[in-house]
């Protein structure tokens, strides 16, 4: 499905009754990495999966936007599918739209799940390496974009056991448009420090991290459950940085347990 939310085609899969559930995607990534979710979750729960900005089936203009209208755009997605409150579960750069969003609409969020993500800005080191893969992706495209996240996303049990998931997170990455891969970097380059916005989270959080994630380590995972008050970490063995796609079982029973207990 497709709707029109601040001027950009955003494409959408919508599932289920009950508590609403909103995923956000990891970078390069698009919708189609929750599947796993949507197929065990939406038997319980509303399950909303979003193809952000310059990802999948949504549009990819070229053009400096930020994670707040990332967020803004998740605000006005809601309102089209009439949906008041939700629980966030935001991977990677979908835990920095999750903060963003925290940021802007806390009275919407019910629950909130960061995954695989950090609260700390850019280091100088690593807007260095955001522009790197910019100019990767422009001059090259999306293939060499595959071959030097793929190692990053994935922990070494999956790359070496699951080849038809290496495969899958490459189509996912090919299967982007170059205007958005070059958008996300500039946004989470940009992006603000959110250390300081944790002890204002007040609402249920869970922070998830895949045992075998070098790419947001559990250190950084840690950092974040010592700044809001309550919350919880689950540790996923077997896994690396996109924890739910290599551990979609474990993953599934964390956000099972963590929505069950919202009711």
């Amino acid at each position: 499905m497709k709707t029109r939310i601040n001027g950009i085609n955003l494409a959408y899969n919508d599932q289920g009754t009950g508590t609403a559930l909103i995923f956000l995607h990891a970078f390069p990534l698009n919708r189609t990495m929750w599947r796993p979710q949507e197929e065990a979750l939406s038997r319980r729960y509303r399950v909303v999966v979003v193809d952000l900005r310059g990802h999948g089936e949504s549009d990819a203009p070229l053009w400096r936007f930020t994670l707040e209208q990332y967020a803004d755009d998740v605000a006005g997605l809601m309102d089209h599918l009439s949906i008041p409150r939700a629980v966030l579960v935001g991977l990677s750069m979908g835990g920095y739209v999750g903060f963003a969003f925290y940021r802007k609409y806390a009275e919407r969020v019910r629950g909130l799940v960061l995954a695989d993500t950090r609260a700390q800005a850019d280091t100088d080191e690593a807007r260095t390496g955001r522009f790197n893969l910019a100019q990767t992706a422009f001059r090259q495209g999306p293939e060499a974009v595959a071959d030097i996240m793929i190692p990053k996303l994935l922990g070494a049990s999956s790359l070496k056991t699951k080849p038809d998931l290496v495969d899958h997170v490459r189509r996912m990455i090919t299967g982007n448009e170059v205007s958005g891969m070059i958008v996300d970097l500039i946004a989470m380059a940009d992006r603000p420090d959110s250390l300081s916005l944790l002890p204002q989270i007040t609402c249920p959080t869970v922070v998830i991290v895949g045992e075998e994630d070098h790419t947001t380590p559990a250190a950084d995972a840690r950092l974040i459950v010592q700044g809001i008050a309550g919350a919880k970490l689950a540790v996923i063995p077997g896994a690396g940085h996109i924890s739910n796609l290599e551990q979609p079982e474990q993953f599934n029973k964390v956000i099972d347990e963590f929505a069950a207990g919202l009711r």
